[in-house]
């Protein structure tokens, strides 16, 4: 898209229509019910997800081209991954209150950033180390109360089991991130996220033998709607990147706390408790904060450019 055709203010409209729907599809999970295999929830989301994404893709005869890869194994690779995570997520979404859910899932982009200096050698400087410890002393503080739950059985072992999980899958939402981070140099955003759902799709039904739940009318119809706004909410999300910088928009991310939080209430009647919203703000904050320093990074680097010779 020509820079003259970017609007950020329709950017921001999209990212925040992205996260509703996002927060819809946890919505679905969470009303399916607590007893269902984390591996059939994941194909459910991955399989319907192909829906949206496969007819927008056509809309806009991107579909044939979507299919052509440079990195077939590179797919897979974030594939796995991504099905490792998100079958953590979900196990926690179902056994946690859904704002805490939400809120130890912003831990991921903190991971994100350890380890593309690990792995990636990115340059990360003093600020960013230090928004990230901050970010981690507030999943600390989210997490910590369900932890010591461990010992005492029950629901709270549930709990406990839950944040581990959401860790978890936060960690290898990370190592994604990574991938997808490897990706993007040779393949199209299109391909990425259609071999996504492909992949998660397939290796998700491989948890078939070991035990899928029979569901109810009203728990499939869930599942399924929670597959169709997985998908529309991905692609409401790649249309907010055409008319606006991520810099820009990434920080209405963490919209979805409030609507997490007043849909659980009004839902399952969750009520957030005090060391959650304590560490949702530190964390939160910790994000915006490296959101922040990657826009200034960004435009000093461009400026720098700007100011080099040609062949400099």
């Amino acid at each position: 898209m020509a820079p003259d055709a970017r609007n950020p203010l329709h950017g921001i409209m999209l990212k925040v229509l992205s996260v509703v729907v996002f927060v819809m599809m946890q919505t679905c999970i969470k009303a399916a019910g607590p007893d269902l295999p984390a591996g059939q929830v994941t194909f459910y989301r991955s399989a319907f997800a192909l829906v949206p994404i496969m007819g927008y893709l056509a809309f806009r005869r991107e579909l044939f081209h979507a299919f052509h890869t440079n990195s077939l194994s590179g797919h897979l690779k974030r594939g796995v991954l991504g099905i490792m995570g998100m079958i953590c997520g979900f196990y926690g979404l179902v056994h946690l209150p859904m704002p805490d859910a939400i809120a130890l899932g912003y831990s991921m982009p903190l991971i994100a950033v350890i380890f593309a200096a690990v792995f990636l050698k990115e340059t990360v400087r003093l600020y960013r180390w230090t928004a990230v410890a901050i970010g981690m002393v507030g999943v600390v503080i989210i997490s910590w109360p369900k932890m010591t739950m461990f010992s005492g059985g029950g629901m709270g072992s549930e709990q406990a089991m839950g944040a581990m999980a959401v860790l978890l899958g936060a960690v290898m939402g990370g190592f994604a991130m990574i991938q997808v981070r490897q990706l993007v140099q040779t393949e199209k955003t299109a391909t990425i996220v259609l071999y996504f759902s492909l992949t998660a799709a397939i290796f998700s039904i491989i948890s078939l033998p070991f035990g899928w739940s029979s569901l109810s009318g009203y728990a499939r119809l869930c599942l399924i709607a929670s597959g169709f706004f997985g998908g529309l909410g991905q692609i409401l999300l790649t249309e907010s990147y055409r008319h606006a910088d991520v810099s820009t928009i990434a920080p209405f991310e963490y919209t979805s706390i409030i609507l997490g939080i007043a849909i659980a209430y009004t839902l399952f009647g969750d009520i957030p408790a005090i060391n959650t919203l304590i560490g949702t703000a530190i964390t939160v904050s910790a994000g915006i904060f490296i959101i922040y320093r990657e826009h200034q990074l960004g435009l000093e680097r461009r400026a720098a450019r700007k100011a080099s010779p040609p062949g400099a």
